[in-house]
């Protein structure tokens, strides 16, 4: 390959990448992402989690990147505004205790939430 080509394949990267953050909500918690993923004809939103605990996250674990919030929904439950939802939260550079060297760390949990901050009622 081509050192110019290379370049232009490093740069654009780079720029889809910004793109790609730049195109996320900043939250200091993951409710409005659950809100947002409810609320959206496709079930999905993204952020990044910004403010003190995001900051001291970061810190502690000497991770490389924002951490990230994406959110799926999995299934719309009868109750009006009742959803099951994906949560994956996911930052990069981290370097846990014990490990060898950083790497991307990913958390994903599942949450049956309602437009109200409550459970629904039912499950069907």
């Amino acid at each position: 390959m081509k050192p110019t080509l290379l370049g232009c394949l490093v740069a654009a990267t780079a720029v889809m990448s910004n793109a790609a953050a730049q195109e996320r909500t900043p939250v200091q918690d993951a409710r409005p992402l659950l809100i947002a993923a409810i609320e959206a004809p496709d079930g999905q939103s993204r952020g990044v989690l910004v403010g003190e605990i995001a900051d001291a996250i970061t810190q502690k674990f000497k991770g490389t990147s924002p951490i990230y919030i994406d959110v799926a929904t999995e299934r719309r439950y009868t109750q009006a505004g009742c959803s099951r939802l994906k949560v994956r939260f996911w930052q990069d550079g981290v370097q846990l205790p014990g490990a060898v060297s950083p790497r991307r760390q990913t958390i994903d949990f599942g949450i049956n939430y309602c437009l109200d901050g409550m459970p629904p009622k039912s499950l069907s």
